[in-house]
């Protein structure tokens, strides 16, 4: 079915991604986005990424600009949906996707400046993008919002900054939907498991100093459904279902997409 967003405004923040062998998340939203008829505006704190996302869906004939913004600044926030919105008219959809790990510990060796700035880029940044947001959404009376969140949120031991920002998205995610309902704005997250892409997969590697083949290996393996990780376009897909109006009785819903992960681990 083609065109399901077609008209639509769309601001994926995080649409540019780090080199690797495969698509990240924010890169395969904004393209599938595109497809679909949305007119997209992608957003990265590397503005030539943002502007090769934005390349790329020109080529294959979509609508597309950059933004180069830095979430952790509240003035950036406002600034994304400020430039977005002139250059769309309107404001339909919201993709945060903006999330960071490294330096990353348990609790007995995790530094306060690790912990500090993995939760201002997870969190806060998140909240601030949204924050700018809702005023737009709520005057033109509606408007989706999906969040990039993790099982992290639900299970772990190792990255204690990581997993509670995205406990934290989680729950933000609940409380803007509930306290926008009544005007139309819907928010809702994907909590994504182990995905094949290059932040995670490559990043990895090179802070293990391992072949991506090894990690990916072992990553694949621990995933039920069919012993293979997911990829960027499951989560762009499920984004594209939570942004769209066939999910328009949907607000506040945390979504699995994680080839059965969750249900192991209760």
């Amino acid at each position: 079915m083609a065109g399901r967003l077609e008209g639509k405004a769309a601001v994926v923040v995080g649409a540019g991604q780090t080199p690797g062998e495969t698509i990240g998340n924010g890169r395969a939203m904004a393209m599938l986005f595109a497809r679909e008829g949305a007119r997209v505006v992608c957003v990265d704190r590397v503005g030539e990424r943002a502007e090769e996302t934005a390349a790329m869906i020109k080529e294959e004939g979509g609508e597309a600009t950059s933004l180069a913004a830095d979430i952790v600044k509240a003035i950036d926030c406002a600034r994304i949906i400020e430039e977005s919105t002139a250059r769309l008219g309107r404001l339909d959809i919201l993709i945060n996707n903006v999330g960071i790990g490294g330096g990353d510990a348990p609790a007995h060796r995790l530094e306060e400046a690790a912990f500090d700035r993995i939760l201002s880029v997870n969190l806060k940044g998140m909240w601030l993008t949204i924050k700018a947001a809702l005023p737009v959404m709520r005057e033109q009376g509606g408007g989706a919002i999906v969040n990039i969140s993790s099982l992290a949120a639900r299970a772990g031991g190792i990255q204690l900054a990581y997993e509670v920002s995205k406990a934290g998205v989680n729950r933000l995610t609940t409380s803007v939907a509930q306290s926008n309902a009544r005007y139309g704005v819907r928010c809702n997250a994907i909590m994504m498991g182990y995905m094949d892409t290059p932040m995670a997969v490559s990043g990895i590697a090179s802070a293990t100093g391992r072949p991506t083949s090894e990690v990916r290996a072992e990553r694949d393996a621990r995933v039920p459904l069919g012993g293979k990780m997911g990829g960027g376009w499951d989560t762009a897909y499920a984004a594209l279902f939570l942004a769209s109006d066939e999910a328009k009785f949907i607000s506040g819903a945390i979504l699995p997409v994680d080839g059965g992960m969750g249900i192991r681990i209760g």
